[in-house]
């Protein structure tokens, strides 16, 4: 179970400000990767939301629900059970605490890296199998829909940005976050952040509670669909866009009856990758909008700051031509 350090009142009190703010949003692009047209579509899509459904994706419902049930198993686990794992390294078990720097929610979660060999303490070796299953699936995935948006962009060579995700050095990690029902209480789950890799995908049990944050500031909810997959496009592919793209800000509310369960893929580049805008995307005449930095020095300086800060700002070049 877990147990919150930050006080219900406070807590109470953003969830409270989080609904009174939020819809029912109808309009999330789907793209449909069988449809001829659908590198626009994705394209159109990282543009106005940063956010869209991926259906007909070929990952089996079967295996995903076999998956979702592994999980939940883990996670049901007596508190003791888990946390023989120990505190995460920053890989591992871990609940309530997001990040080092004194963020919070009501969470549960496993950390894992993207290449890990060894079984970590308290997983069982059919959810480690299932996890090594699934990993590839959605790597595949996201490299198809990175390449179509190379194609789109006509950045040359087409797998100019897959192939940071497939290098066997890429610093791609993979998350499960569990988020237990909590009774008589509203809470936050995980606050609003963006994610700082290229791209992640997400996958979630049929509960809701996920949000995304517009253009024009407001905060819709994101109906739930178990048998799609949602793709965020994270802080490294706005700058590499030069700000065409936009790093799309979530969170997660906790339902009071159910749990929800999520599967997140980060699409990171290898350490040493330098991230700058692409000149392939620029006008002629066209400045930067950004200062050039390595992922290593991003990730550094992104996970010392808080969930909610603008990560970005730091190393916006002017921030009077950023293009909203």
């Amino acid at each position: 179970m877990v147990v919150l350090s930050q006080p219900i009142s406070e807590n109470l009190a953003e969830f409270e400000t989080c609904m009174s703010n939020s819809v029912i949003f109808s309009e999330i692009p789907i793209i449909d990767l069988s449809d001829t047209n659908c590198k626009k579509l994705i394209v159109e899509a990282c543009k106005e939301f940063g956010f869209f459904k991926v259906v007909n994706h070929g990952v089996s419902m079967e295996f995903l629900n076999r998956f979702e049930t592994e999980a939940l198993n883990f996670f049901e686990l007596p508190q003791e059970e888990k946390d023989k794992m120990g505190p995460p390294t920053p890989f591992g078990y871990g609940n309530k605490r997001i990040g080092p720097n004194g963020d919070v929610g009501w969470v549960e979660y496993l950390l894992l890296q993207n290449n890990a060999k060894t079984i970590l303490p308290g997983i069982s070796e059919n959810l480690w199998c299932l996890v090594n299953e699934y990993i590839p699936a959605v790597k595949n995935m996201t490299c198809q829909v990175l390449d179509m948006i190379s194609d789109e962009l006509q950045i040359e060579p087409k797998d100019a940005l897959s192939k940071l995700i497939r290098d066997e050095k890429s610093d791609a990690c993979f998350r499960l976050n569990y988020y237990p029902p909590c009774p008589g209480r509203n809470l936050v789950g995980f606050g609003a952040h963006t994610d700082p890799q290229i791209i992640s995908v997400l996958r979630s049990s049929n509960t809701s509670g996920l949000q995304i944050c517009l253009r024009d500031g407001s905060w819709v909810s994101v109906p739930p669909d178990h048998t799609s997959f949602f793709f965020n496009v994270g802080d490294s592919l706005q700058v590499m866009t030069n700000g065409r793209f936009r790093s799309v800000k979530h969170r997660v509310l906790v339902d009071s009856l159910k749990a929800r369960l999520s599967m997140i893929y980060f699409g990171g580049p290898p350490m040493n990758e330098k991230i700058a805008p692409l000149t392939a995307v620029m006008e002629e005449g066209e400045e930067s909008l950004y200062e050039e930095f390595s992922w290593s020095d991003y990730k550094k300086s992104a996970y010392g700051t808080r969930l909610g800060d603008n990560r970005l700002n730091r190393f916006l070049k002017s921030k009077a031509n950023y293009r909203k």
